[in-house]
């Protein structure tokens, strides 16, 4: 198929310029400022919307094999090309979890029949999670993108030293859930303003950085290439951004709630029930800051979709996980740019860039490159409804907000994956900016 995409604003070595771009079987053949006498199966005259490289997200959960209730590899696939990503790296929290070549192929397997966009596994780090032996790195390295053991922190330092020297001589990135058990305390929230004023019992900000604070020191140790899950605290970005400063090899995410909430807005929903939770005025602000000078490296969604019933039991009964591959980059768009913290630019190094270079998955906008991009329609504001998500899980703390940034069109590999019923082939709406 080759389709010709007219009149739009590309993101191209780092800038965005006013380009036309022509695929042809799967590849970018053309970018140019003009391109005419081609012969397209389809042409959309994109009015100048955006065109962006295919975003990427490290942290997604499928929850396929095992939990297909909750999700599928073909509704999360499709929720994330509905929320313009084209590349995903899935969570081994399953069952079986991927920690040796067997179980990580019953989720190959389905990957390669129903995914509609690029899912990359994870490799456990211990077997079944448990955390008594380490998984069989050797044999899943070639097959994963890297090792974590998502869903619980790795308890045990001893444990932890042997699979980053494991992980360093296979060339592959722990990824680690930083989490201290003992710390925990039964805590449903933050252990702040909101678990004050409600009599609940709270989760340190200590539960988290204690953890990274090990692993950085096992980093000096080990030299492995490492990366944390989900930062939420203070003393994590502190402590993050002195090992950076030192020439660690370490990295990090965030995820949008934690930039957009803080403990004191929470309600007594499923919806604002996640983990790590969200924390302070003080760590949203750190966090933040983190953004702005480059110690955290990128925006992850930690997709963890739920069933209804398993999100309806409030802040203490409910289970951890929110949804967000289809509100991350309106949300990011809306707060982040449109709000003046950081510009566009800034956003895509963040969601695209920055996680292509450090897991070395994804590709740019380039001519000869596979044609993994999205369209977006930076002017179209709307309202977050869970009922238009195409994931089976509905629980967002977004639901309600008004945002900017609509996604129109989703490719991978030069096959239209996602298309917003707006967008035809002879024009689309308006969205110069």
């Amino acid at each position: 198929m080759k389709y010709l995409l007219k009149n739009s604003t590309v993101f191209l070595d780092g800038t965005f310029v006013k380009k036309d771009v022509f695929i042809e079987d799967g590849i970018i053949a053309d970018i140019s400022s003009t391109i005419s006498r081609v012969s397209a199966d389809a042409t959309f005259d994109l009015n100048n919307c955006f065109v962006f490289p295919g975003l990427i997200d490290v942290h997604v959960h499928l929850r396929e094999p095992g939990y297909f209730y909750k999700e599928s590899i073909f509704s999360g696939s499709l929720a994330a090309a509905h929320g313009g990503f084209t590349t995903v790296c899935a969570m081994p929290n399953l069952n079986p979890v991927p920690d040796c070549i067997e179980n990580l192929s019953r989720q190959l397997e389905i990957i390669k029949r129903d995914a509609v966009i690029e899912v990359l596994p994870y490799g456990s780090i211990t077997v079944g999670e448990k955390q008594t032996e380490l998984s069989d790195m050797e044999e899943l390295a070639p097959h994963v993108c890297a090792f974590s053991d998502d869903g619980v922190g790795v308890q045990s330092a001893e444990m932890m030293e042997k699979a980053m020297r494991r992980a360093k001589s296979l060339n592959k990135i722990i990824a680690a859930h930083c989490e201290v058990i003992e710390l925990l305390n039964g805590g449903c929230v933050h252990d702040g303003e909101y678990a004050d004023k409600n009599g609940l019992r709270g989760i340190s900000s200590e539960s988290e950085w204690r953890e990274v604070e090990r692993d950085i020191e096992l980093v000096r140790k080990t030299g492995c290439e490492y990366h944390v899950c989900h930062i939420s605290t203070k003393e994590s970005v502190d402590l993050i951004r002195k090992a950076k400063a030192e020439g660690l090899p370490i990295s990090c995410e965030t995820a949008p709630h934690y930039l957009v909430f803080c403990d004191e807005e929470l309600r007594d929903e499923g919806r604002f029930k996640m983990n790590p939770p969200i924390r302070s005025r003080q760590d949203r602000q750190a966090l933040l800051d983190g953004i702005c000078d480059g110690t955290i490296d990128m925006l992850a969604t930690d997709h963890a979709p739920h069933s209804e019933e398993e999100k309806s039991r409030g802040l203490q009964g409910s289970l951890n996980g929110i949804v967000g591959l289809e509100t991350a980059f309106p949300i990011l768009y809306t707060k982040l740019v449109k709000g003046g913290l950081i510009s566009l630019e800034k956003l895509l190094e963040l969601m695209q860039v920055n996680p292509s270079k450090r897991f070395g998955i994804g590709c740019a906008l380039e001519i000869g490159k596979t044609a993994n991009l999205t369209v977006f329609d930076l002017n179209r504001e709307y309202t977050i409804d869970p009922k238009d998500f195409l994931s089976k899980g509905r629980s967002t703390p977004f639901e309600g907000l008004r945002v900017f940034g609509k996604c129109l069109m989703t490719m991978v590999s030069g096959a239209t994956v996602w298309q917003d019923n707006s967008l035809s082939a002879k024009a689309a709406s308006d969205c110069e900016v």
